[in-house]
């Protein structure tokens, strides 16, 4: 493989040499999987959790044995959206492996047949819509068969897992626990970002999916690891890199992964060959990858009703926002109201924008929050 030209990777997976540490928590998952375990791994989101999934993918004593499978289901809306997402995905992850990989896997779904289609070597896409998928249920019940009946053991990984509370239907948590239970030749990992959410999920006794998993929180990275990671890849491009740049970013994202590891690019990237990035270059960077996003985030704010957009600028000016009804709140940011505060919370809870842990709201990208906070 050639050598990536940045090695500050922002987006996917590339490979062990530009994954930072981690190695507790690989060895932790990889021995569950492989010991039959099914895993509830939760955070929030941008700490890595998919980045780690497809690094204990990586490993020999998964890589070797297993078909796996990663299926990212936070924009899915419905059970058909979910089964078409799952069904795309194992499609495409078996494509490359060959005939005798996928030809099983299109054997069994006799109820959407007619929506794969062959490329002029015989390759298969899934070429149906949502639409397309009349009978989920039993369309998912066939996806289910195949992993039961597949030549490999497989690992199945499903991001956003706790989208499927939002489908609008009472019956999929139990649907999914029960093709779950009579696996034996597939295991799971059931990745979430909503704490709250996942966590009644798996520890409420009136849930299905109650007892059924080895529950995993994942932690920030530990801020020295990750300042000797960025030293390390700079040092090996023949750059160098002041130990306090990436201390300063850890401190001043609260260690979330993706916002560094953009801010490292972007360095890396300013930085010249023998050249040395010190924490003088950081709000440079900062600023630009503001600058470049402003435009999306004006689009999101002239989409936004005025009280929405008037308590999202609050929450940013805060950074760390509470008792957002409070007459304290209200007066300093020029609210209108504690009932327009009281209805606007929860619909930007809901678009993602903000997030809430214990009373406690933040803008949930921290670019947007710095750029509203201009």
């Amino acid at each position: 493989m050639d050598k990536i030209i940045n090695p500050f990777i922002t987006t996917g997976y590339a490979g062990a040499a530009y994954f930072c540490d981690r190695e507790q928590e690989t060895a932790d998952i990889t021995r569950m999987l492989v010991n039959g375990n099914n895993v509830a791994l939760i955070s929030p989101r941008r700490y890595g959790k998919t980045n780690l999934i497809r690094h204990c993918f990586a490993q020999p004593e998964i890589a070797e044995k297993y078909y796996t499978f990663v299926i990212d289901i936070y924009s899915t809306k419905s059970v058909a959206d979910l089964v078409h997402r799952l069904g795309l995905s194992i499609i495409e992850t078996l494509k490359p492996l060959g005939r005798k990989a996928w030809e099983k896997f299109i054997t069994v779904l006799s109820s959407v047949r007619s929506g794969i289609s062959y490329d002029i070597s015989g390759n298969p896409s899934w070429m149906m819509s949502i639409g397309d998928i009349t009978t989920p249920a039993t369309t998912l019940e066939e996806i289910f068969y195949y992993l039961e009946h597949a030549d490999k053991p497989c690992i199945v990984a499903i991001d956003e897992f706790q989208q499927i509370t939002h489908y609008g239907d009472e019956r999929i948590e139990a649907t999914l626990r029960t093709h779950v239970q009579q696996c034996t030749n597939t295991h799971f990992i059931f990745s979430g970002s909503q704490r709250h959410l996942m966590g009644q999920m798996f520890t409420s006794p009136a849930r299905p999916f109650y007892q059924s998993v080895s529950i995993y929180n994942l932690p920030l990275l530990p801020e020295d690891k990750y300042v000797e990671f960025c030293v390390r890849l700079f040092e090996e491009y023949g750059k160098h890199l002041s130990q306090d740049v990436p201390h300063t970013l850890y401190e001043r994202f609260g260690g979330v992964t993706y916002y560094m590891q953009r801010v490292m690019n972007e360095l890396f990237s300013r930085t010249l060959t023998d050249g040395i990035c010190t924490a003088e270059n950081i709000e440079e960077a900062i600023h630009y990858i503001i600058l470049t996003s402003a435009s999306t985030y004006e689009d999101l704010m002239y989409q936004l009703p005025e009280k929405q957009s008037l308590v999202l600028r609050a929450i940013a000016k805060e950074g760390k926002a509470q008792n957002l009804t409070s007459g304290k709140f209200i007066k300093r940011h020029g609210l209108l109201s504690a009932s327009s505060v009281k209805s606007a919370v929860p619909a930007l809870l809901d678009k993602g924008l903000i997030t809430s842990d214990k009373g406690v709201y933040q803008v949930y990208d921290k670019f947007l929050e710095l750029w509203l906070q201009l």
